[in-house]
């Protein structure tokens, strides 16, 4: 008996066919029948040697079943790597082809797959960022009714904030009012802002280009020095960039104490004015130092005022010679752009007027309390979310498509998908496409350039410190005072966040932890700016000393004198 149970166990350890996963369950649950049979048909030792046999067998086929899964597992991950590389390199070689004359918005519908290639199309490592005929994320999903319905929302809350405002002026007052005090005060002294952007439009379209020409010509071998020229060149442009686009807008906004919108947007065409010269220095020097060795040509390749005239005007800070076009120019799309942006600047005055004021008028008459900065930072998250949204929509979205509309550029992608982030890391790559890809190339690039690859971490850290100052810059010459919330935000919290939030983190509570943060970093920003602005009113130094101007007011201000109490 012991015989045939060690036979038949044989006979099933000897089956030669490679099991399939069906085969391996019914496999098992015939070794276990059998096992029983063998039980009640064996003496004690024969049973106890089936047992042993059994379990091995089944221990065996379990392995089998592991590795056949674990298997199946790499295979289905190469396979997919393979697609992803060969849509990868289709699209990189497509992108380097002349551009068809058939624009995004006419040509046939993608499917999902290719508009997630195309929204996360980068260049191949070594060139510059290539631009790609594709329209911008929410004109694609304001197609789809449910996204639709959410703009429909906002609207609904501009018309309630519209009818909470009249309907409290009336009981105020006894009559509507109809001004808008506010937008008066924030956009004083127009005329000076468009006399001011117009010399700095013109610097910069004249200057940097006259520079380059001439920096071009002293390159072609007829120069005895032409490092000596390079090294004077470059020092007369960083010598503009510094004092006729950086200092003198700086100072005329100063000196005529310019309101908030006005210097708003003096200083943000400064900025980017600033970014623009130096992407047309950086992209064309290269060019004529190649020509210079090889000699390809009779003369160097210089852009023509068309081209760089084009890219002052271009929602994009990566210069080009030529960008991909769209055949026509749709007016109804740029009108109805503009009116969304102007639409969105009431939304920001409503919100202002019934969120803000009335609640940072009264916080400012006390001293700094901790309680009551706590709830005023809780209290600021609903009109700070909805600043960053209206923010949002209107510059990256209505402004941008709307020039680029009427320049028929096709490149529409001015931001991703940033709200469905579950890292910081992606989001500061996806929430402004066109400031991200002036850092990417210009900053963290040319930094491992320069160092040869060797310190990334002091890279990015360099790109956060850029940031950071350049957007406290900002905020500092447009309010009238140094409060470095978001620089800290930026170096501390956004530092912190970017290599804790990073890119592995994935799933559905990475993305609330992301919106947790932003929401209580908007409602901190928002807080903590309006309890300093009211407090540099309520309590003026005649006679300030350099510490003073740094100490934020907001900590040792207590409401004296009355006579600036209805302004703001």
């Amino acid at each position: 008996m012991m015989e045939s149970g060690d036979d038949s166990v044989l006979r099933c350890r000897a089956v030669p066919k490679m099991p399939t996963f069906s085969d391996l369950d019914r496999s098992l649950n015939g070794d276990c029948n059998q096992g029983q049979h063998q039980q009640g048909s064996g003496g004690n030792h024969g049973t106890s040697n089936g047992k042993i046999e059994v379990e091995q067998v089944i221990s065996k086929k379990l392995q089998l079943k592991r590795k056949a899964e674990h298997l199946k597992t790499d295979l289905m991950h190469q396979f997919d790597s393979q697609v992803n590389d060969f849509m990868d390199s289709l699209i990189e070689e497509s992108a380097t082809l002349e551009p068809s004359p058939v624009s995004a918005v006419f040509s046939p519908a993608l499917s999902d797959k290719e508009r997630s290639k195309l929204r996360h199309f980068r260049a191949p490592h070594g060139q510059g960022k290539q631009f790609v005929s594709r329209r911008s994320l929410l004109d694609e999903l304001f197609e789809v009714n449910h996204i639709r319905t959410i703009y429909h929302m906002f609207i609904a809350l501009l018309i309630l904030f519209i009818l909470s405002t009249l309907v409290v002026d009336f009981i105020d007052e006894g009559r509507l009012v109809l001004h808008f005090d506010l937008l008066v005060y924030a956009f004083g002294q127009f005329p000076l802002v468009v006399c001011t952007w117009i010399c700095m439009f013109l610097s910069v379209l004249l200057v940097p280009y006259a520079l380059f020409n001439l920096w071009a010509q002293t390159q072609s071998g007829s120069y005895t020095h032409p490092r000596l020229c390079s090294l004077l060149f470059g020092s007369v442009f960083l010598l503009y960039q510094a004092l006729g686009l950086g200092f003198l807008p700086t100072y005329v906004v100063v000196t005529n104490s310019l309101p908030p919108a006005s210097c708003f947007i003096i200083i943000l065409e400064q900025v980017r004015l600033m970014m623009k010269a130096h992407s047309f220095v950086r992209e064309n020097v290269p060019r004529v130092l190649t020509w210079a060795k090889e000699k390809t040509s009779p003369s160097p390749v210089v852009p023509q005022v068309s081209q760089y005239l084009y890219f002052l005007f271009a929602p994009t800070l990566i210069y080009r010679d030529k960008y991909p076009r769209n055949p026509v120019i749709r007016w109804s799309y740029v009108a109805t752009k503009l009116l969304q942006v102007l639409g969105c600047m009431f939304y920001a005055y409503y919100v202002f007027v019934r969120l803000c004021i009335p609640q940072f008028r009264s916080i400012s008459l006390q001293l700094f309390d901790l309680r009551a900065m706590v709830l005023g930072v809780f209290n600021s998250i609903l009109p700070g979310v909805l600043i960053l949204f209206l923010g949002f929509f209107a510059l990256l979205h209505c402004w941008l498509n709307a020039f680029g509309e009427m320049l028929r550029f096709a490149d529409r992608m001015f931001y991703k998908d940033w709200w469905n982030s579950t890292s910081f890391a992606n989001y500061y790559r996806t929430w402004n496409v066109v400031v991200h890809d002036w850092l990417y190339y210009y900053v963290y690039r040319d930094f491992l350039w320069m160092s040869q690859k060797r310190f990334r971490p002091v890279a990015m850290l360099f790109v956060f410190t850029v940031s950071a100052v350049v957007h406290e810059y900002i905020l500092a010459i447009c309010f009238g005072f140094f409060y470095p919330v978001l620089f800290c935000l930026f170096m501390c919290f956004g530092m912190m966040f970017n290599f804790i939030l990073h890119d592995q983190r994935k799933g559905p509570i990475w993305n609330v932890i992301m919106w947790t943060s932003l929401f209580l970093g908007q409602g901190v920003i928002i807080c903590l700016y309006s309890q300093e602005w009211y407090a540099q009113r309520y309590c003026p130094l005649k006679e300030p000393s350099f510490l003073d101007l740094l100490k934020p007011r907001s900590w040792s201000c207590q409401r004296g004198l009355m006579e600036d109490s209805d302004r703001l």
